[in-house]
């Protein structure tokens, strides 16, 4: 990371938060520490999918 002023960020308020490139933006990963958070998580996927096809039944 270089410290050139120009590849900086800040918000309106001039606090310098952290900064990162696209490429460290990208690797994420879903972390699902506790049984609690997982079920809300696998929940909310199937919900997408039963909310998709309620939709597109109702479409039809």
């Amino acid at each position: 990371m270089s410290n050139d002023p120009s590849d900086r960020r800040s918000d309106r308020n001039g606090d310098e938060g952290p900064v990162f490139s696209a490429e460290q933006a990208r690797q994420g990963e879903i972390i699902l520490r506790t049984r609690t958070r997982r079920i809300i998580f696998i929940a909310g996927l199937v919900g997408i999918v039963i909310l998709i096809a309620v939709i597109r039944f109702a479409v039809r």
